[in-house]
């Protein structure tokens, strides 16, 4: 049995695969430790995973501006100590990182240290995190085709994101049940990330009626912080056709798999989910994303033919692309059928294998 220290906190995209894999690890007879931020998302989200193991990690996201870069250096500092006296207390016989804020102090000082380093990767363009620690892991986990340069090609490996053992595509009417929705015509999903997105949550506002009018309910996701639970009947003549304003979910299998269509941003994890559970969707870049990675990430579902995307500035024909492409039943199945062909059902196992290997120092 191996012990694996696991840093995957800060986002849902970072957290979700981290859960994944600890999942994949506990039930392959190991140990794990996941290192988590201090954010509300990382708190909300582990309150499901009673059976894991969750410890907060001092970090916050990098920044040029005086005030945040003073914080971040501050808290990183703190990191680095709490990194010292964790491996040193724990010893892992591997340390996993993620990505973002909490996968820096976990590898900087692990790597110094001798600790084996793993580090995944889920977006088309590699983050600042994994760029800056390459050059002291073992193994690291990219997706199909993409290339990180400076590193020699024996420690890569590419995988896809390992989604969470519960992502499952289920029957759209019990989904639907299962959620309190009435609605047994067209649904609309509107989703942006873990942390919400208040431009979609308002273009919902504004054209709730109008999809209403066309017989398409809506189900937004607006984000923790971000509004109270609402139910609105935007179409008098059906009562079943309503638009639903629900802060957060951890009914994701069951939210992904209601919908006939989503629109969100183009987040790695979200990408993955919504393969895995079947669902075409429209996506819209976060235009201020990192390096512009989910452009590129939106960009690659695309070519796949699995998504549409709209960029942010061209929010003003989303109407009209949603409309005709909910009702569109034969691109919708061809959507689906792509994301069949692409999707790779033995990823989190691979990882697993792999990591166990590391872990047993038997590569």
């Amino acid at each position: 049995m191996s012990k694996f220290a696991i840093a995957c906190g800060g986002t849902g995209g970072h957290l979700a695969p981290g859960i994944a894999v600890a999942e994949g690890l506990l039930k392959a007879g190991h140990q794990c430790i996941l290192l988590i931020s201090n954010k509300n998302v990382d708190a909300r989200l582990m309150e499901k995973y009673s059976h894991l193991h969750f410890m907060p990690v001092p970090g916050v996201g990098f920044s040029w501006k005086p005030k945040a870069l003073f914080a971040f250096v501050k808290e990183h500092s703190r990191g680095i100590l709490f990194w010292i006296k964790f491996l040193r207390r724990e010893a892992p016989d591997a340390i996993i990182g993620f990505g973002g804020f909490t996968t820096i102090g976990a590898g900087l000082v692990g790597g110094l240290l001798g600790y084996p380093l793993i580090l995944h990767e889920a977006n088309r363009v590699p983050g600042k995190a994994i760029r800056y620690l390459k050059y002291f892991a073992d193994r690291i986990y990219l997706p199909q085709s993409v290339v990180l340069k400076g590193v020699s090609p024996a420690i890569i490996r590419h995988e896809d994101y390992p989604v969470r053992s519960e992502i499952v595509h289920l029957m759209k009417t019990e989904s639907r049940q299962c959620l309190g929705i009435e609605s047994k015509g067209k649904l609309l999903v509107v989703m942006g990330g873990s942390q919400g997105a208040s431009s979609l949550n308002a273009w919902v506002r504004d054209n709730a009626v109008t999809l209403g009018k066309e017989g398409v309910s809506v189900y937004c996701l607006t984000g923790l912080r971000k509004g109270e639970l609402e139910v609105i009947n935007t179409n008098p003549g059906q009562p079943d056709v309503k638009t639903y304003f629900v802060p957060f979910s951890d009914q994701m299998a069951e939210v992904l798999s209601a919908a006939d269509l989503i629109i969100a941003r183009a987040g790695a994890g979200s990408i993955a989910e919504m393969i895995r559970c079947r669902v075409p969707s429209i996506l819209i870049p976060y235009p201020k994303s990192a390096d512009n990675h989910q452009m590129e990430n939106a960009k690659y579902a695309e070519k796949q033919g699995i998504a549409m995307v709209v960029t942010e500035d061209k929010r003003d024909t989303l109407l009209g692309e949603t409309i005709e492409l909910i009702f569109n039943d034969f691109l919708l199945n061809s959507f689906k059928e792509n994301m069949k062909r692409i999707e790779d059902p033995d990823c989190l196992r691979n990882m697993v294998e792999d990591i166990e290997k590391i872990g047993k120092g038997t590569l």
